[in-house]
């Protein structure tokens, strides 16, 4: 029998959600829309969990829509946060019921768990993503959920996202005031962001939206050991469209490095040790969208994020970047296993009676990588339609298209993931 202790969690909720709440309430503050009318569900604590599992599950479910999108535009510079993803998608999925909830999980890779246990590993995920923070290491994230007034949204689902995420639900006019509101949240995606994220959702963009499921992710995370700038200087790259440009190349250091199946991964962590970038140059030869296994990159960084004897030390040659991108995620999603979720046919009675079916995924990413660490930012939007409503040292020189996964080491949640194939482009 399932004897989680119930804790009413509304002083700590709003605490939880942060910048996110707080850019909205600034917003009412403003004049140009009233704070929205806060409700809260009842968080469960429940048993200790393993994060791994689900750290596994973003990891596949990431790898296989960076497959999918490179498919569709194999010359691009692509980023994107599977946890933010799978945050936001993942609110949506606990209110989803039958075939819908079916490929959901099989699309997100969920493993297979009891409602209590689902409730477990999730909370355990979000503890995980928020202990990475520390000395050198900024990290924030915040889960929101937007829902108009009108619409009865059902008190179990409240209970199960404040006990998986930590969300609360903003009520706010999305059936009759749907700009305003978008100006609300992307406010809100700004302040969670420290500005690098300044608009997630176009005008226009909420038409007939009862429901809007927000995540925002923050991180500026220094290396262990920062690049001298000294020895940053201007070298050529192949970009994945076989022409050559001149890039900004840090390098130095000593790391370790491993090559599994034509792979060369290099580990370079941030200070504390919980957070490490791996660089993952692929086979030579390889300019199309290959990626590894989630298996094998779970491998590559399971072995190199733990100290060994006998690791192969090399320094490496990195492109400083600068990427940012904002993107509808539905065809991609769909290209996964994810399509019934926006259609007509879609179930998410246990959000709501009145939920319909996913009319929008909206993610924008951005990620900076220089001589002193990285800076990289995350938000998804998932709208909801309401049924009312339609040195001497080897160099492995990352001087080809490549990937980069920032990924934490004890349970390999993948924060963010890229595909470089042109870094003189932002």
């Amino acid at each position: 029998m399932h004897m989680a202790k119930s804790l009413r969690i509304a002083p700590r909720l709003i605490a939880a959600l942060g910048t996110a709440v707080a850019g909205a309430l600034i917003a009412g503050c403003g004049g140009s829309a009233p704070a929205p009318v806060m409700a809260h569900g009842v968080a469960l604590r429940e048993p200790a969990a393993d994060p791994g599992p689900y750290a596994s599950a973003d990891t596949a479910f990431g790898l296989n829509l960076l497959g999918a999108w490179c498919r569709s535009d194999p010359q691009a510079n692509l980023v994107l946060s599977p946890s933010s993803l799978a945050s936001g998608l993942g609110m949506a999925y606990l209110g989803a019921r039958g075939g819908t909830a079916q490929a959901m999980a099989a699309a997100l890779h969920l493993p297979a768990a009891s409602q209590a246990a689902l409730a477990a590993g999730l909370q355990a995920r979000s503890a995980a993503l928020r202990a990475l923070a520390g000395p050198g290491v900024t990290l924030q994230s915040s889960d929101q959920i937007w829902a108009d007034p009108t619409l009865r949204t059902s008190s179990s689902y409240l209970n199960a996202v404040a006990t998986g995420y930590g969300a609360g639900v903003a009520r706010v006019p999305l059936l009759t005031k749907p700009d305003q509101v978008i100006q609300q949240i992307d406010r809100s995606i700004s302040t969670a962001t420290r500005g690098h994220i300044p608009q997630l959702l176009a005008p226009g963009s909420l038409q007939q939206t009862g429901w809007v499921l927000t995540d925002a992710l923050y991180l500026n995370a220094n290396w262990s050991t920062p690049f001298q700038a000294s020895q940053t200087a201007a070298d050529s790259f192949s970009t994945a469209a076989g022409q050559h440009v001149s890039a900004q190349f840090m390098n130095g250091g000593q790391y370790r490095s491993a090559t599994v199946g034509g792979w060369t991964a290099v580990w370079l962590p941030y200070r504390g040790g919980q957070l490490a970038m791996m660089a993952l140059l692929p086979p030579a030869g390889d300019s199309g969208c290959t990626l590894p296994t989630a298996s094998a990159l779970g491998a590559m960084t399971t072995a190199l994020g733990s100290q060994h004897p006998g690791d192969v030390i090399r320094s490496v040659s990195l492109p400083k970047v600068n990427l940012s991108g904002n993107t509808s995620m539905k065809d991609l999603l769909s290209q996964i296993g994810m399509g019934v979720a926006f259609t007509p046919q879609a179930n998410f009675t246990g959000l709501s009676p009145q939920a319909a079916y996913i009319g929008l995924v909206r993610h924008a990413a951005t990620l900076q990588v220089g001589e002193k660490g990285t800076v990289a930012t995350a938000a998804t939007a998932v709208g909801v339609i309401a049924s009312a409503a339609e040195a001497t040292a080897p160099v492995v020189a990352f001087n080809r298209p490549y990937l980069m996964v920032v990924t934490a080491r004890g349970t390999g949640e993948p924060l963010f993931m890229a595909r470089v194939t042109n870094p003189a482009q932002h």
